[in-house]
Parts: structure tokens; C-alpha cells; sequence
């Protein structure tokens, strides 16, 4: 069964542009579970541009809830995640200066710091993915790295069809990536700029297993309502 993952930053994003409490990123990741979301997913940045040290604790403390918490290599954070023990961990990149994540990880330059990262995770026994551009080398490395899931990014492919560009080396380049890693023994997972006509096009992947949807969700939700927007993502995903 393929899953729905629904990133809630951009409630909190919501919410702190006043400064108060409204709208609650808790009570946020229970209604999207309500709602049909598989999991949740949040990012504790360092700089906490949207969800707090005190959000991740008390999201990650709701047993009824499935938590995707995407992480950098920031040994700080590391810290807090190990101690609030969500149910998976994404490991990204993260840019002080950068307004979303523009690219996968790294991995050849931080190795040997996110293999330790790895295993500190393993030992709490957290499933924990590499968020990674569609590169077969990379998928080599996260395997290397006793990675449980690969998390492809999937910007270039959504900016392209949004720009109404040719995107089908970029689909074969992702419908490679995505068997080799399978055929590897890594979960498949993909996210990033995903809107209702790229998720249909992944969906036809049969190796992807989840879909981590935030910022077109939310957006969307605006105008159709979340429950509303989750179903007709669950369809696309159910539909595959």
C-alpha cells in the first residue's frame, strides 16, 4: 500500500507570523490523521522557522500519531530527536539562507557523520531515510550507510512540469533511481514540490511507497479544505 505523508510546517509558519497560538501544529497533525494522512511529517530547522522544540515533543508524544521528522546533521537537533523518539527520521539538508530545500544531501562529503547519525538512530530502533537526489551513486552511498529509506527529492521534476517543460528524462531518471533502490533493499519514499499532476505521474512508480506532501497541500487546503485535498491526494496515490 502506497502512504500519504502530510507535512505540516506551514501551519506553523501560519501561526507564528502573529506571534500567538493559532492555528496549533498539534492539533493540526490530529485533524490530517483524521483525515486520512498515513503519517506526519515536520522539520525542527535549527533556526525554527516554523516548528518548535516544544511542537516536535508534543507531536512526537502522541502515540496515535506517525511521526516523519526531518532533521539536518546539526548535532543539537540530533540530540532533541533522539530524546523525543518519533516514529522516523529524514535526515536533509538545511541552508540558513535558503527558503526551502534545494537539493538533496551531501553524502559523499558527510559520510562518516551520518552513518554515526544512522546508527544512533538504529539503536532506538527509528526507521531513518536520506533525503537524496534521483543518483544512483547516492542510493550506493545510503545503502553503504545502513540507511533503512531513501527520500528522492522531486523539485526538478515539479518545477519542470509546472513550467510546463519537458519532464521525462527527469520521470525515467526518478523510475530508475527509485527500482535500483528497491532492488537494493531501501524503501522508496519521494517528496518535494509535489502537487496533484506530479503525485499522479510518481504514483505510476509501483517502488515508491510514500508520498511526503506539504506546501501544496496546505496551500490547496485554503481554498478546497484539508479533508477535501487529502482524499483527492489518497485517490491519486490508491488509484496508481
Amino acid at each position: 500500500m502506497k502512504r500519504l505523508g502530510v507535512n505540516i510546517d506551514h501551519v506553523a509558519t501560519l501561526r507564528n507570523a502573529r506571534g500567538e497560538f493559532h492555528p496549533d501544529p498539534f492539533y493540526a497533525a490530529n485533524f490530517v490523521k483524521k483525515a486520512g494522512a498515513d503519517s506526519i511529517t515536520i522539520h525542527l530547522r535549527e533556526d525554527k522557522r516554523h516548528i518548535k522544540d516544544a511542537d516536535a515533543k508534543k507531536i512526537c508524544s502522541d502515540q496515535k500519531i506517525l511521526v516523519n521528522l526531518e532533521i539536518s546533521t546539526n548535532s543539537k537537533i540530533v540530540k532533541t530527536a533522539l530524546k523525543i523518539r518519533p516514529n522516523f527520521i529524514c535526515i536533509v539538508p538545511e541552508n540558513r539562507q535558503e527558503i526551502t530545500k534545494e537539493g538533496g544531501l551531501n553524502l559523499l562529503k558527510n559520510k562518516s557523520q551520518i552513518k554515526k547519525i544512522i546508527l544512533s538512530f538504529n539503536k532506538k530502533k527509528i526507521r531513518t531515510s536520506l533525503f537524496i537526489n534521483p543518483s544512483i551513486k547516492d542510493i550506493k552511498i545510503s545503502k553503504d550507510l545502513g540507511a533503512d529509506c531513501i527520500e528522492i527529492h522531486t523539485g526538478k521534476l515539479a518545477n519542470l512540469v509546472k513550467s510546463k517543460k519537458n519532464y521525462n528524462n527527469e520521470l525515467k531518471k526518478i523510475k530508475k533511481c527509485s527500482i535500483f533502490a528497491y532492488e537494493l533493499g531501501l524503501e522508496v519514499h519521494a517528496g518535494h514540490g509535489l502537487d496533484y499532476k506530479t503525485t499522479n505521474l510518481l504514483s505510476k512508480i509501483k517502488q515508491i511507497q510514500e508520498f511526503n506532501i506539504g506546501h501544496f497541500l496546505i496551500g490547496e487546503s485554503i481554498f478546497q479544505g484539508l479533508p477535501t485535498v487529502i482524499k483527492n491526494f489518497k485517490k491519486i496515490i490508491k488509484n496508481s
